[in-house]
């Protein structure tokens, strides 16, 4: 990690956001360990003649709520979060990747507390031109046994690329499966088909998430059909999920069977009606990210994976779900996943063939 490295990060989202003169902007830090970031992007700020305010949301302040509070306050909207929103033109959430302090919590009060969270992401969606930063950690590579320099050399590597040729790729293909009919996902303990007919494809490459990569959409909502297992260990809400299996009839989840997590995803799929219905599905094209860290936002972004994420659909896809959830939850399709490899199929058409990628997801 170098000065220049956390400097460029800073251009990379400023430019994503379009931070201009004039902006008001508001940086949120969910980990006082990650404020190089932070301070290396409120200096660009400045430099570009906007004026930001940070605010410190660390997550072990999370932690306490879920100890000591009540209901009524787990499920109350963080007001300087709301307001700080709403006063923003740009936001950007600078979120360090901590290993769960308190695996034990009930899993209904997780799921109450992340229903306020999700109103503040919405806020987030309507009121600004955001930008979320998933920051790498010490504690996160020794906590899941990754090499923290590797961490940090994959991290830069998939924030800082040429993101305009990127997205020229990229767009080619979105506008490709703008066209599709139906995505078929396949593998071991899988087989799980969306309609996509007559749904808008976008594409990420470095605007609104950090590190990026992928091209998503809102899935026809109650075309969802079939059954979807994600064998490897990820984290959500500060806890652990494994072994989830996930069956679908008419859009909606009727069954959720996991090793471990069963009841976090049990609570997690009661949050509303919307909750159980698949808002997402994405395709991870960053090359340069190869590691599956158990964090769903890398993870999603891993050249090989698919993603699915139950709860709000993205409306500029043409998606009309509405939930206060939006929970991303990927499938390593890659010859070396822990079930085994598998497959992406369009309209009959392999974009991922038992664990190879086709070209056409390569910028």
């Amino acid at each position: 990690m170098s000065r220049h490295q956390w400097a460029e990060l800073a251009r990379t989202i400023a430019d994503g956001t379009g931070t201009q003169a004039g902006d008001a902007v508001s940086v949120f830090l969910t980990d006082a360990g990650s404020v190089t970031a932070v301070d290396a992007f409120v200096a660009e700020v400045y430099r570009r003649g906007a004026f930001p305010q940070v605010l410190l949301t660390d997550e072990r302040f999370d932690r306490s709520a879920l100890e000591h509070a009540d209901a009524a306050q787990l499920a109350r909207v963080p007001d300087l979060e709301a307001e700080a929103l709403r006063w923003s033109d740009v936001h950007v959430s600078f979120r360090g990747m901590l290993p769960p302090a308190s695996p034990n919590m009930d899993d209904d009060r997780v799921a109450t507390q992340r229903r306020a969270k999700g109103a503040i992401s919405a806020l987030r969606w309507s009121e600004t031109r955001w930008a979320v930063v998933r920051v790498p950690t010490a504690e996160w590579a020794r906590f899941t046994g990754i090499d923290e320099a590797a961490l940090f050399d994959e991290f830069f590597a998939g924030c800082l690329r040429d993101w305009p040729a990127a997205r020229h790729t990229w767009r080619g293909l979105a506008e490709r499966l703008g066209r599709a009919g139906t995505m078929r996902i396949t593998g071991p303990d899988t087989d799980l088909e969306l309609g996509v007919s007559e749904r808008t494809w976008v594409v990420f490459a470095g605007e609104a998430n950090l590190p990026d990569g992928e091209i998503a959409t809102a899935p026809v909502e109650e075309s969802v059909t079939g059954y979807i297992t994600f064998p490897e260990r990820f984290y959500f809400a500060g806890r652990a999920v494994e072994g989830l299996r996930l069956t679908f009839e008419q859009g909606a989840v009727v069954d959720v069977h996991a090793d471990e997590g069963e009841g976090l995803a049990r609570a997690l799929l009661a949050t509303d009606p919307g909750a159980r219905y698949v808002g997402e599905l994405g395709i991870g094209v960053n090359a340069a990210m190869t590691t599956l860290t158990g964090d769903l936002f890398f993870d999603e972004k891993v050249l090989g994976t698919v993603h699915i994420a139950l709860g709000r659909g993205y409306p500029e896809c043409g998606g009309i779900n509405q939930s206060t959830l939006h929970w991303d939850i990927v499938k390593d399709l890659r010859h070396d996943s822990r079930s085994g490899p598998g497959s992406l199929v369009v309209d009959g058409v392999s974009l991922i063939e038992n664990g190879t990628v086709q070209p056409e997801l390569w910028p």
